[in-house]
């Protein structure tokens, strides 16, 4: 009865780790065109959200340079509505208005904390964008958005990189 017992106990682990590891395909699958700009929308809604996320008395540092990427982001959605409209892709956006972005206000709005704050928010909105991207140039399905892609891939990288020094400097 005992070896019954194991061999149905090992029949049931590994049937797990069989699914997770088929979980784990599904999950690192090639996103297609729409899913790209989708999710390069919401991350240019994220820094839009940003934008308007900075307090007015602020650091003008952050403000100068939320600006710059709230900029920047409507470039980019510019370029990937013509890349949109030439695709006939529909994006899907979620229904929310806004990312939620939400700076906690330190005492000091002009101090390194707040500035760290900034950035951090920022970190892993990168690391998803770029993610993306590397993930759809894996076997990119439209011409245009894969140069769209290969175009921005090293501008995020640098800004990811820029958004990662300034936060250790601020310690």
């Amino acid at each position: 009865m005992r070896i019954f017992v194991a061999i149905i106990l090992a029949f049931i682990s590994t049937a797990a780790v069989a699914d997770s590891t088929g979980e784990q395909m599904r999950g690192d699958r090639v996103p297609d065109a729409t899913e790209v700009i989708s999710g390069l929308y919401t991350f240019s809604r994220f820094q839009q959200d940003l934008l308007e996320s900075t307090d007015l008395k602020g650091n003008a540092e952050v403000k100068n340079l939320a600006a710059l990427r709230a900029e920047e982001a409507a470039k980019r959605d510019k370029t990937l509505k013509e890349i949109q409209d030439a695709i006939g892709a529909e994006p899907r956006l979620s229904k929310a208005t806004s990312t939620g972005i939400s700076l906690a206000k330190p005492d000091d709005a002009e101090g390194p904390a707040y500035v760290r704050t900034f950035y951090a928010a920022q970190i892993p909105e990168y690391e998803s964008a770029i993610t993306l991207l590397e993930r759809y140039l894996r076997t990119p399905d439209n011409p245009a958005l894969a140069a769209f892609a290969r175009e921005h891939l090293p501008v995020l990288r640098a800004q990811l990189k820029d958004a990662e020094r300034t936060m250790a400097d601020k310690q």
